[in-house]
């Protein structure tokens, strides 16, 4: 469920993240400016992937007063 894929965009974005540090770190010029683009975008997406996505879901499912509290595969 949720939580599952909560860990994995969690995991995903701070390896990203740490690699971009690197880059900003022993880069120069436009390298260094790619690395801030990329936290900013990751950061924007991890808000997206966590929050609005999840909102939205759960707005869809109890617009019509009906609630589901997990989902078979």
């Amino acid at each position: 469920g949720f939580a599952h894929a909560f860990v994995t965009i969690i995991d995903t974005h701070v390896t990203t993240i740490v690699s971009s540090l690197f880059l900003y770190a022993f880069g120069v010029g436009p390298i260094r400016g790619f690395a801030v683009t990329l936290v900013l975008g990751l950061l924007i997406n991890l808000f997206s992937a966590v929050y609005v996505s999840r909102t939205i879901f759960m707005w869809v499912l109890t617009r019509k007063g009906r609630r589901v509290e997990s989902l078979s595969i």
